[in-house]
């Protein structure tokens, strides 16, 4: 049984929601349960969130270029999350992307350090993690 993840409460240890400009975040994973938390978790501090249950969802669909970020699994039957990364910035070079996985490998941590990367999260993670790798891709898109 997968694992979910950690949810952040919507009180007093939320973050400020009038701190983030909402932006357009794509989650890529096989695991129907990780795709309705983190939409939870994204969509509760302001962000539109565009699930996907493969690779292949994401890249027939329209919205590749209005994305300000893209997360997705690594371990995906078919396109694996690099190979999807690398064909994301083809079209979108400056696409920031964070990998989620629930694999412990040394092999993902180099792959991942070489395409470039806002974050490489081991399932289960904490969510206040996941959202600052997510504002700080955010800030580094909006200043280039």
């Amino acid at each position: 049984m997968a694992k979910k993840v950690k949810r952040v409460s919507r009180q007093k240890d939320a973050v400020d929601m009038t701190s983030r400009a909402a932006s357009i975040i794509a989650v890529v994973d096989d695991d129907a349960h990780v795709l309705e938390s983190m939409g939870e978790l994204l969509e509760a501090v302001g962000h539109t969130v565009h699930a996907y249950p493969s690779p292949q969802f994401l890249l027939a669909s329209k919205v590749l270029q209005s994305l300000d970020c893209l997360i997705t699994d690594i371990g995906l039957p078919e396109i694996d999350g690099f190979e999807l990364c690398r064909r994301t910035r083809i079209e979108r070079p400056d696409l920031p992307v964070i990998f989620i996985t629930a694999r412990d490998h040394v092999a993902d941590q180099q792959r991942a350090d070489a395409q470039g990367h806002y974050g490489l999260f081991r399932k289960p993670f904490y969510a206040a993690a996941l959202l600052a790798a997510v504002d700080r891709a955010l800030l580094s898109r909006k200043q280039r």
